[in-house]
């Protein structure tokens, strides 16, 4: 049983990048905090950000500190994933998370929680209106 504490400087060496696809065939690129937890909580950034955002980096860190691992990605056209910005592609952002679910599905994992930033968080809602079964706790910040 491992005995170190909570929050130890281990955490910032347990990040894995990945890519995920989407359902237009474009890369998804994204930062996993793994602990271990079968419990994933996915973080949506905001309009013109992306996943290194300072607000989804601290949410990030505190979910760790939990022992629960969590999975920043960054929404097709922004920061490293591709595809092309648009300013009103709310439902291909919602489709962007509904492939990072199921990817995580499909790997075993169970996405618990969806926290959405800014814009994010209207990703989060309308993702929620059209999937309301796959997610437990939906947040908006």
């Amino acid at each position: 049983m491992d005995s170190s504490p909570k929050g130890n400087s281990a955490c910032a060496q347990q990040q894995q990048k990945m890519e995920i696809q989407n359902s237009h065939n474009e890369k998804l690129v994204g930062l996993l905090h793994e602990t271990g937890s079968r419990e994933v909580v996915v973080l949506c950034h905001g309009f013109k950000s992306d996943k290194n955002n300072t607000i989804l980096k601290n949410v990030a860190a505190a979910i760790e500190k939990e022992g629960i691992s969590s999975f920043r990605f960054d929404f097709s056209g922004n920061g490293e994933s591709e595809g092309g910005f648009n300013y009103g592609n709310y439902k291909y952002e919602a489709d962007d998370l509904h492939s990072v679910i199921q990817h995580f599905s499909n790997t075993n994992r169970v996405v618990t929680t969806i926290i959405g930033h800014s814009r994010g968080g209207n990703v989060v809602l309308l993702y929620a209106s059209k999937y309301c079964n796959d997610v437990y706790l939906d947040v908006m910040i």
